[in-house]
């Protein structure tokens, strides 16, 4: 490398300043916090019992910060397309770290924003409520079939906040 040695202080401190980049870049596996079986099966179970005792009958999922599905309850009176729409809701939340209804309503009053109906894995409708841990989102909640967008996302923050300790 001739410009180098053409000025070795510069190129002394020129490599120091290499050296000690690729040192901090090298690459690290990441420590997140993310969801458990027990706490997703605690969450459901806590959903339901929400839900339950406001009379109203659900279907609760939870997935974990990849957004797989980790526990899932339907009532039997429930229709079976609930479960996929609250499977859905719950991925809604996870992927905008939003409820899923304060999402949907920021979509509608953003023009821009229209073609998001068109993505599968979203649905646009309250039930899907982000589970937090701090500031980081390790999973949601999606709730269907409760009677409306409002009783689903009630049902969820509730367990939340029984489950959590906070309702957020």
């Amino acid at each position: 490398m001739p410009w180098l040695s053409a000025k070795p202080v510069c190129g002394f401190l020129l490599m120091t300043s290499v050296q000690a980049f690729a040192a901090a870049a090298a690459p690290a596996p990441l420590q997140q916090s993310n969801m458990s079986l027990a706490l997703a099966n605690a969450l459901v179970e806590a959903t339901m019992s929400a839900c339950h005792a406001q009379g109203r009958f659900a279907v609760a999922a939870v997935i974990d910060r990849g957004g797989h599905l980790l526990s899932l309850q339907r009532d039997d009176r429930v229709g079976p397309h609930n479960t996929d729409a609250a499977v859905k809701k719950a991925f809604t939340a996870l992927s905008t770290k939003t409820p899923s209804r304060l999402f949907a309503d920021n979509a509608r009053k953003n023009p821009d924003a229209n073609n998001l109906n068109t993505i599968d894995s979203l649905l646009l409708i309250g039930g899907g409520v982000p589970v937090k841990v701090g500031d980081d989102v390790i999973g949601a909640i999606g709730v269907g079939g409760a009677g409306g967008a409002a009783f689903d996302e009630a049902c969820a923050v509730e367990a939340i906040d029984k489950v959590l300790g906070t309702a957020k």
